[in-house]
Protein backbone atom coordinates (compact mmCIF):
# COMPACT_ATOMS: atom_id res chain seq x y z
CA UNK A 1 0.00 0.00 0.00
CA UNK A 2 1.34 3.44 -0.92
CA UNK A 3 2.35 5.69 1.97
CA UNK A 4 0.91 9.16 1.53
CA UNK A 5 2.44 11.57 4.00
CA UNK A 6 0.40 14.69 4.62
CA UNK A 7 2.96 17.37 5.48
CA UNK A 8 1.33 20.33 7.15
CA UNK A 9 1.76 23.00 9.82
CA UNK A 10 0.98 26.65 10.35
CA UNK A 11 1.94 29.41 7.98
CA UNK A 12 5.72 30.08 8.14
CA UNK A 13 6.27 27.06 10.39
CA UNK A 14 8.90 25.54 8.09
CA UNK A 15 6.92 23.17 5.87
CA UNK A 16 8.87 24.05 2.73
CA UNK A 17 12.19 23.37 4.47
CA UNK A 18 11.00 19.95 5.62
CA UNK A 19 9.51 19.30 2.20
CA UNK A 20 12.88 20.01 0.59
CA UNK A 21 14.55 17.54 2.97
CA UNK A 22 12.05 14.83 2.06
CA UNK A 23 12.43 15.59 -1.65
CA UNK A 24 16.20 15.30 -1.28
CA UNK A 25 15.59 11.94 0.37
CA UNK A 26 14.04 10.83 -2.92
CA UNK A 27 10.36 11.03 -2.04
CA UNK A 28 8.07 12.71 -4.62
CA UNK A 29 6.60 15.95 -3.29
CA UNK A 30 3.25 17.43 -4.32
CA UNK A 31 2.77 21.05 -3.22
CA UNK A 32 -0.73 22.48 -2.71
CA UNK A 33 0.61 26.05 -2.80
CA UNK A 34 2.18 25.38 -6.20
CA UNK A 35 -1.13 24.01 -7.51
CA UNK A 36 -2.97 27.07 -6.19
CA UNK A 37 -0.35 29.30 -7.83
CA UNK A 38 -0.84 27.50 -11.15
CA UNK A 39 -4.61 27.99 -10.90
CA UNK A 40 -4.07 31.76 -11.04
CA UNK A 41 -1.88 31.69 -14.16
CA UNK A 42 -2.67 34.80 -16.26
CA UNK A 43 -5.32 33.99 -18.84
CA UNK A 44 -6.69 30.96 -16.98
CA UNK A 45 -10.45 30.74 -16.29
CA UNK A 46 -9.75 30.85 -12.54
CA UNK A 47 -7.61 33.96 -12.84
CA UNK A 48 -10.32 35.62 -14.91
CA UNK A 49 -12.96 34.74 -12.31
CA UNK A 50 -10.85 36.18 -9.49
CA UNK A 51 -10.18 39.41 -11.42
CA UNK A 52 -13.88 39.74 -12.25
CA UNK A 53 -14.85 39.24 -8.62
CA UNK A 54 -12.30 41.55 -6.96
CA UNK A 55 -11.91 44.11 -9.75
CA UNK A 56 -9.12 46.58 -10.35
CA UNK A 57 -7.85 46.45 -6.78
CA UNK A 58 -6.00 43.20 -7.53
CA UNK A 59 -4.81 43.86 -11.09
CA UNK A 60 -1.03 43.83 -11.43
CA UNK A 61 0.35 47.21 -12.51
CA UNK A 62 0.69 47.30 -16.28
CA UNK A 63 -0.66 43.74 -16.58
CA UNK A 64 -4.45 43.83 -16.27
CA UNK A 65 -4.76 40.06 -16.88
CA UNK A 66 -2.42 39.18 -14.00
CA UNK A 67 -3.50 38.90 -10.37
CA UNK A 68 -1.50 40.97 -7.89
CA UNK A 69 -1.17 38.28 -5.24
CA UNK A 70 -0.03 40.66 -2.51
CA UNK A 71 -3.12 42.82 -3.03
CA UNK A 72 -5.34 39.75 -3.12
CA UNK A 73 -3.80 38.53 0.14
CA UNK A 74 -4.48 41.83 1.88
CA UNK A 75 -8.16 41.56 0.95
CA UNK A 76 -8.84 37.91 1.76
CA UNK A 77 -6.94 37.87 5.05
CA UNK A 78 -8.91 40.85 6.32
CA UNK A 79 -12.32 39.63 5.13
CA UNK A 80 -13.43 36.08 6.03
CA UNK A 81 -16.25 36.06 3.47
CA UNK A 82 -13.93 36.96 0.63
CA UNK A 83 -11.43 34.36 1.79
CA UNK A 84 -14.17 31.73 1.82
CA UNK A 85 -15.22 32.72 -1.72
CA UNK A 86 -11.65 32.31 -2.95
CA UNK A 87 -11.12 29.01 -1.16
CA UNK A 88 -14.32 27.56 -2.60
CA UNK A 89 -12.98 28.41 -6.04
CA UNK A 90 -9.39 27.22 -5.56
CA UNK A 91 -9.63 24.18 -3.26
CA UNK A 92 -11.50 21.89 -5.71
CA UNK A 93 -8.90 22.69 -8.38
CA UNK A 94 -6.07 21.86 -5.98
CA UNK A 95 -7.76 18.57 -5.06
CA UNK A 96 -8.13 17.75 -8.76
CA UNK A 97 -4.42 18.36 -9.35
CA UNK A 98 -3.55 16.09 -6.41
CA UNK A 99 -5.70 13.33 -7.87
CA UNK A 100 -4.06 13.71 -11.28
CA UNK A 101 -0.53 13.60 -9.86
CA UNK A 102 -1.25 10.71 -7.50
CA UNK A 103 -2.60 8.71 -10.42
CA UNK A 104 0.70 9.19 -12.25
CA UNK A 105 2.67 8.29 -9.11
CA UNK A 106 0.67 5.18 -8.24
CA UNK A 107 3.80 3.00 -8.36
CA UNK A 108 5.79 5.18 -5.94
CA UNK A 109 6.06 3.57 -2.48
CA UNK A 110 5.94 6.98 -0.72
CA UNK A 111 4.49 10.34 -1.80
CA UNK A 112 4.57 13.55 0.25
CA UNK A 113 1.54 15.86 0.03
CA UNK A 114 2.49 19.30 1.33
CA UNK A 115 -0.80 20.99 2.26
CA UNK A 116 -0.85 24.03 4.57
CA UNK A 117 -4.65 23.79 4.99
CA UNK A 118 -4.77 19.99 5.25
CA UNK A 119 -7.19 20.06 8.19
CA UNK A 120 -9.04 23.25 7.29
CA UNK A 121 -9.79 22.05 3.74
CA UNK A 122 -10.73 18.56 4.98
CA UNK A 123 -8.11 16.81 2.85
CA UNK A 124 -6.84 14.37 5.49
CA UNK A 125 -8.55 11.42 3.77
CA UNK A 126 -5.92 11.63 1.02
CA UNK A 127 -3.19 10.76 3.53
CA UNK A 128 -2.14 7.59 5.30
CA UNK A 129 -0.22 9.59 7.94
CA UNK A 130 0.21 13.22 8.94
CA UNK A 131 3.47 15.00 9.78
CA UNK A 132 3.16 18.40 11.45
CA UNK A 133 5.89 21.05 11.40
CA UNK A 134 5.57 22.85 14.71
CA UNK A 135 6.99 26.07 16.18
CA UNK A 136 6.02 29.02 18.37
CA UNK A 137 3.46 31.56 17.19
CA UNK A 138 5.91 34.42 17.67
CA UNK A 139 8.38 32.62 15.38
CA UNK A 140 5.71 32.40 12.71
CA UNK A 141 4.94 36.11 13.05
CA UNK A 142 8.60 37.13 12.82
CA UNK A 143 9.22 34.85 9.83
CA UNK A 144 6.15 36.18 8.03
CA UNK A 145 7.15 39.78 8.64
CA UNK A 146 10.63 39.13 7.22
CA UNK A 147 9.55 36.88 4.37
CA UNK A 148 6.60 38.85 3.05
CA UNK A 149 7.29 42.37 4.32
CA UNK A 150 4.14 42.32 6.43
CA UNK A 151 3.24 44.38 9.45
CA UNK A 152 2.76 42.52 12.71
CA UNK A 153 -1.00 42.97 12.40
CA UNK A 154 -1.03 41.55 8.85
CA UNK A 155 1.04 38.57 9.98
CA UNK A 156 -1.37 37.89 12.85
CA UNK A 157 -4.33 38.07 10.45
CA UNK A 158 -2.78 35.29 8.38
CA UNK A 159 -2.25 33.13 11.45
CA UNK A 160 -5.84 33.69 12.56
CA UNK A 161 -7.10 32.43 9.18
CA UNK A 162 -5.76 28.94 10.01
CA UNK A 163 -6.29 26.45 12.79
CA UNK A 164 -3.88 27.09 15.68
CA UNK A 165 -0.95 24.70 15.84
CA UNK A 166 -2.15 23.44 19.25
CA UNK A 167 -5.27 22.06 17.56
CA UNK A 168 -3.27 20.49 14.73
CA UNK A 169 -0.86 18.78 17.14
CA UNK A 170 -3.72 16.68 18.50
CA UNK A 171 -4.36 15.23 15.04
CA UNK A 172 -0.80 14.61 13.83
CA UNK A 173 0.97 11.24 13.72
CA UNK A 174 4.43 12.83 13.92
CA UNK A 175 5.41 16.31 15.16
CA UNK A 176 8.57 17.97 13.85
CA UNK A 177 9.85 20.66 16.20
CA UNK A 178 11.13 23.66 14.21
CA UNK A 179 11.96 25.90 17.16
CA UNK A 180 15.71 25.39 16.78
CA UNK A 181 18.36 25.25 14.07
CA UNK A 182 18.19 23.79 10.57
CA UNK A 183 20.61 21.10 11.72
CA UNK A 184 18.21 20.10 14.50
CA UNK A 185 15.37 20.07 12.00
CA UNK A 186 17.29 17.87 9.57
CA UNK A 187 18.17 15.41 12.33
CA UNK A 188 14.54 15.15 13.41
CA UNK A 189 13.36 14.48 9.85
CA UNK A 190 15.99 11.76 9.42
CA UNK A 191 14.97 10.23 12.74
CA UNK A 192 11.30 10.10 11.77
CA UNK A 193 12.17 8.61 8.37
CA UNK A 194 14.12 5.81 10.11
CA UNK A 195 11.41 5.33 12.73
CA UNK A 196 8.62 5.02 10.19
CA UNK A 197 10.68 2.56 8.10
CA UNK A 198 10.85 0.29 11.14
CA UNK A 199 7.11 0.70 11.78
CA UNK A 200 6.32 -0.26 8.18
CA UNK A 201 8.21 -3.57 8.44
Amino acid sequence: MQRRIGLTGGIASGKSTVGALLLAHGWPLLDADQFAHEALTPGSPTSAAVLAHFGRDIQAAGEPARVNRAALGRIVFSDARERQWLEQLIHPLVRQRFDQCLSRLNEAPVVVLMVPLLFEANLTAMCSEIWLVDCEEQQQIQRLMRRSSLTEQEAKQRLQAQWPLAKKRQRADHIINNRGSKIDLSRQVESIIKQTRVEQK
